[in-house]
Parts: structure tokens; C-alpha cells; sequence
């Protein structure tokens, strides 16, 4: 066994978080662990046997090279016999080298089919969560658990299983061998293990502190580089000139995660050197008690060579060992912390009799709504969430009592302070929450009752701010029909006011848009998501302040966009500006969380109430400039 190899696997084991013994595992951890190496169970018991082979080949070699010495030494047999052995040690390291290739490939196959399966298995659960996980969970955290923890799950079948087999086996044939040959020198062998094992015992305690500390540190520099290198946050920061301020406090984190490289090299040197030294004054003490015994004839010389050759492959297993618990528990740790997100449960799920929504119906109805946002144990994992504190009280209601109905091809606005209820409401509609009471219809169903699916092709949103992904304005417009002809592409930009504006650009629709759209004007931005949804051609718009923030000739581009958007199809607008929805089929007030006031324009003006005040409101100075919505 190649000594820098033995002296690298023994650190990693050592630098791993002893805590991990301790963690108590939920039932059934083990089966599940089996149930993901199903697949891949007859790979997994060829490398075994090839493991076992190998180990076999360790032992082998060492015997034959000292019946050689004993042959030389004693000019027992002819000098064809010796080239046979010879020739036969040389077929095995052949054997060996293409035993090697075969369980690397073994490992690789195995090992990166496990990583693809949990994976594929995360993000797709993932994706079925709620909005609320998302509003919770921190970013990196699951993203972690996609690379990190799936990978360190993958060791258990790679290096921490064929590591346990391997250094049993070796171990158990290597000690057994040398025992046939010399128990007194076995034994003497043996003892010199503690003054390795001991001191890097300890030393494996200081090097795991200061691994996780770089892992924390490492972890933070990956979160500040994320949030800085954003377009939002470089923003920020050069609004409030902090750039300096910044540079100084990662300077002073990556100075830390240099000085520690520093000392985890110096110790990954410690335990290289410890293990060659041990390893070479047992090898001394084999040449001078067995060199000993063989001028009494107690020993052969090929025994003693044998001894000595046995020897490097005794320390290696024993090293390995010494930390076992610690590298299987790891490995398990990683697959308990990878099946904790695959069994939260989504909370929006498809029923099982789920029908989808009529075809000619575009009605939306609430009938009695009542809600309230989901609890954090709901949704969430504390292990997902940086900063995770218990929340006391219960969930509280955002919505009591919500009652109203939009005929197919009306439009309905939401109006209304802020924080009164408005998005929630919107975002019932969709199904990115569920009711806690009462139900909200589409198309004459239940959207607890409809297909995911038809209930997504139904219902378009436009939101305050839309997102746009880093990728060219074609894909970013397929993402809503990716079937879409570039005739059907065009006739959306046109719907949305804005096919002028990419035809004068040199990429035209391939033009890459930037982080979040950042490349383009709030305006620029609302208009093509506004030809998004055109492009998906939805029975029902669901606009949330889609003008908001915008200055008037930009509000005013987009609103013909959203003429187009809104015509024929069913409404429902979120609006902060009054002047947006005067000509609204129905109006509604929402006012902490009930619907408070309803009726046209012109009725709720006359009726001077909550309505009457907010609009008062915006229009006292005379500053703010109707526009009309078809």
C-alpha cells in the first residue's frame, strides 16, 4: 500500500467530526441506505469480490518474494524455478493493476449513479414545494445538500465501504500470516501502532476544529460573494460606498482560511512523516529480530523478507480502522441529512380524483376564505434555515371571511393599504397557498380539486417585479411555451408593445437579458413578461401592481401592453395606483384581510367611504395622472 495514500486517508478520517457517533439516527436509516444501493447491487458485489481479490494479491506477493530469498539462499531448486516464481509474482502485479482499473470503474459507476439518483430525487421534491419553503429555507443550505451531502452520501458506497472491506480483510490475512511466521515479531510490530495512532489521535481533534472552522468560513465567503455579486447587491453596496468596508471583512476571512490551509498542510505532513517513521523502525526491528532469529534457525531469510514486506501492508488497515466508526457515521449522517428533505412533505399536493379545469369556464369564485400562513415545522427544516428561532403563538389569520365571484372576460381590481391582504388573496387563486377555510373555485372547481397542471395553463401572473432568468430573451419567452413558433414569438412582442424595442438590438431575441432582467428598464422588463404571458396565452391574468415603481411614460407603454394582455380574458389586478383600475368592472377594498367595500368606480366614489379616502388620497395634489385600463 502506497504509504502517502495511507497517510491521507488516515487524516481524512481524523479531521472527520467525532459528534457524529453520538447523533441518534431514525429507524429505518440503514434499509433506506440499502434501498438506494438496489439498483446497483450486483455492481456493488463485483467490486466487492474484486476488493477481496485484491487484498488476496496484497498477501500473496509477499510470500512468494520470500520462498524466493529462501530458494536463493538455501540454492533449493534450479535457477528456472526462481524465474517461474519470478514471472508468477510479476502475472500477479498485472492481475492486480487491471483489478485496480476494474474497481475504479466499479466505484466510479456506482458512485456517480447514487449521486444522479438523490439528485434528481431532491430537486425534483424541491420543486414541488411550497412558495412559503422557499420564503424560509436558505439558499445555500439547499444547495448544499445537493452537492455536499449527496457526495458525502456517495462515499458510503465507495470509499467508506470498500475502505471497511478492504482494511478488514487485509488485516485479518496480513496479521494472520504473519502470526504463521513469527508471533514475537507480529506482536512487537503491534505494539509500536500506539505511538502513531495515539498522537494523531489528538492532533485529529485540533486539525477537525479547525476544518470546520474553514468550512464555516468558506461557507460564509460563499454567501457574501453570492449576495455582492448580484446585481441588487453590488447596487447597494455602491449606493452606500461600502465597498472598502467589504473588501476588509473578506480580506480578513480569507486570511483566516489561508492561515488554516497552512496548518492542515503542516498536519497532513505530520501524519506522512509519523506514519513512515513508525513504519520504518518497524521495519528495523523485523530485519533485526528476525535477521536474529534466522542465524539461531528459528527463521528463515525469506520469512524474515516476507515479515518485512507484510509489515507496510499491516500498519495502513490498522490506521484506517482506528477511526471507523466515525467514516461509516459520517457517511450516514450525510444520507439522514439528504432523506430529511425528501420526507418533508409538499403542502401543496395533487389530489388523487384531481379533474382539470373546464375549457370554456373562467370564472373565479371565493366563498368564505379564510387563511392564514403556514407555521415554520410546516414547511421548513431548522436545518435549512441560518437563523431559526421557535415562533410562539400560532399561525395568524390574514384573511377572514372572503366572499366574491369574476364572471368570465370581467376585470376585478384589489385595492388597498399595504400588508391588508391583496397578494395573499392573488396568490390562492394560483395555488401557491392553500385555504385554511372556506374554498376558492376555477372554473366552477375547486382548486384543491383541479390539476396542477390545467390550473397552471388557466392562470397567467404578471407580477411587481418579474423575474426574468440570466439567459437570452427567446428562452426566457419559451419558458412559457416552449413549443412556441418564432411567428408566435413575435406576435407576443407585438402584443406587449415592445417588438420594436428588440428589433433595434444588434442579438435581436437573442439578446441575454442579464441577471434578473437587470439589463433592461423597469418598463423593458414588465413588457416582456407581459409578452410572456401572452405568449401562454392563459384564460385567466393575475396582475400584482404590475406598474408599480414605474415612471409615467413607462407606466403608460406598459399599460397598452397589458390592453392586450387583459382583453377577453378574466382579471383579477392588484392595483396601488387608483388611476389603473377607474374603469374596472369591480372594484373591491381590502382592509385587513376582509373585503370591506365593493362595486365600480363612480358607486364606490359616491358611497365616500374607504375607497372614497384612498383615492382622495392620491389625487389631493393633483400629481398623479390617470390611465385607463381596458
Amino acid at each position: 500500500m502506497n504509504p502517502n495514500m495511507t497517510s491521507m486517508a488516515a487524516m481524512r478520517s481524523f479531521r472527520r467530526d467525532p459528534s457524529v457517533v453520538g447523533r441518534r439516527l431514525p429507524p429505518g436509516t440503514v434499509r433506506r441506505i440499502l434501498g438506494v444501493a438496489r439498483p446497483y447491487r450486483r455492481d456493488l458485489g463485483f467490486f466487492l469480490l474484486l476488493v477481496v481479490g485484491s487484498s488476496l494479491i496484497g498477501v500473496v506477493t509477499p510470500l512468494l518474494a520470500g520462498d524466493i530469498v529462501n530458494r536463493i539462499a538455501s540454492l533449493d531448486g534450479t535457477s528456472g524455478d526462481i524465474v517461474r516464481i519470478a514471472l508468477f509474482i510479476a502475472g500477479l502485479a498485472v492481475v492486480d493493476a487491471a483489478i485496480s482499473l476494474a474497481t475504479r470503474w466499479y466505484s466510479a459507476r456506482i458512485g456517480e449513479g447514487v449521486i444522479y439518483d438523490l439528485r434528481s430525487r431532491v430537486f425534483a421534491h424541491v420543486q414541488r414545494m411550497p412558495v412559503a419553503f422557499f420564503t424560509r429555507t436558505q439558499t445555500g443550505a439547499l444547495v448544499s445538500r445537493l452537492n455536499n451531502d449527496v457526495v458525502g452520501a456517495q462515499q458510503a458506497f465507495t470509499s467508506t465501504l470498500s475502505g471497511v472491506v478492504s482494511n478488514v480483510i487485509g488485516l485479518v490475512l496480513t496479521a494472520g500470516v504473519m502470526l504463521t511466521l513469527s508471533w514475537q515479531i507480529t506482536l512487537l510490530s503491534l505494539v509500536l501502532v500506539p505511538l502513531f495512532v495515539l498522537p494523531a489521535r489528538r492532533i485529529g481533534g485540533r486539525l477537525q476544529e479547525i476544518t470546520r472552522e474553514s468550512y464555516e468560513l468558506n461557507a460564509s465567503m460563499n454567501a457574501t460573494m453570492t449576495e455582492r455579486f448580484n446585481v441588487a447587491g453590488a447596487l447597494l453596496v455602491k449606493l452606500f460606498g461600502r465597498p472598502d468596508a467589504e473588501e476588509r471583512s473578506f480580506s480578513a476571512r480569507a486570511a483566516r482560511v489561508r492561515d488554516i490551509g497552512v496548518l492542515s498542510a503542516m498536519y497532513g505532513r505530520f501524519f506522512f512523516t509519523a506514519l513512515t517513521l513508525v513504519a520504518a523502525l518497524a521495519t528495523a526491528l523485523v530485519y533485526g529480530l528476525g535477521g536474529y532469529l534466522a542465524f539461531t534457525g528459528s527463521l528463515s531469510p525469506g520469512d524474515v523478507v516476507a515479515l518485512a514486506l507484510l509489515l507496510s501492508r499491516l500498519y495502513g488497515p490498522l490506521t484506517a480502522l482506528a477511526n471507523v466508526r466515525v467514516d461509516v457515521m459520517s457517511a450516514m449522517v450525510s444520507f439522514d441529512r439528504v432523506f430529511e428533505v425528501l420526507d418533508l412533505p409538499p403542502m401543496i399536493r395533487e389530489a388523487e380524483d384531481a379533474v382539470p379545469v373546464p375549457a370554456g369556464d373562467r370564472s373565479i369564485e371565493f366563498d368564505a376564505v379564510s387563511f392564514s400562513y403556514p407555521s415554520a415545522q410546516d414547511v421548513s427544516l431548522p436545518s435549512l434555515e441560518e437563523v431559526s428561532l421557535p415562533e410562539h403563538g400560532g399561525p395568524v389569520d390574514v384573511l377572514h371571511d372572503v366572499s366574491f365571484r369574476v364572471e368570465p372576460g370581467q376585470l376585478v381590481a384589489l385595492v388597498g393599504q399595504s400588508g391588508a391582504g391583496k397578494t395573499t388573496i392573488a396568490s390562492l387563486v394560483s395555488r401557491l397557498y392553500d385555504v385554511t377555510g372556506g374554498a376558492v373555485r376555477v372554473g366552477g372547481i375547486d382548486v384543491r380539486q383541479a390539476t396542477l397542471a390545467s390550473l397552471r395553463d388557466t392562470i397567467g401572473v404578471v407580477s411587481q417585479d418579474a423575474h426574468l432568468f440570466h439567459d437570452t430573451m427567446r428562452n426566457n419567452l419559451l419558458y412559457a411555451r416552449p413549443e412556441a413558433t418564432e411567428e408566435e414569438l413575435w406576435a407576443a412582442l407585438d402584443g406587449a408593445h415592445i417588438a420594436d424595442l428588440v428589433r433595434t438590438l444588434p442579438d435581436g431575441l437573442d439578446t441575454v437579458v442579464g441577471d434578473r432582467g437587470y439589463r433592461l428598464s423597469g418598463g423593458e422588463k414588465q413588457r416582456l413578461a407581459i409578452a410572456r404571458v401572452l405568449l401562454k396565452a392563459p384564460g385567466i391574468v393575475i396582475l400584482d401592481e404590475a406598474t408599480a415603481h414605474l415612471d409615467s411614460e413607462s407606466e403608460a407603454a406598459v399599460q397598452r401592453a397589458l390592453d392586450a394582455a387583459l382583453s377577453g380574458r378574466t382579471s383579477l389586478v392588484i392595483a396601488h395606483r387608483l388611476s389603473t383600475v377607474r374603469s374596472a368592472d369591480q372594484i373591491l377594498v381590502v382592509d385587513d384581510g376582509r373585503i370591506v367595500e365593493s362595486g365600480t368606480h363612480a358607486e364606490l366614489l359616491a358611497l365616500g367611504g374607504r375607497y372614497a379616502d384612498l383615492y382622495r388620497t392620491q389625487f389631493a395634489d393633483g400629481g398623479a395622472r390617470p390611465v385607463r385600463v381596458a
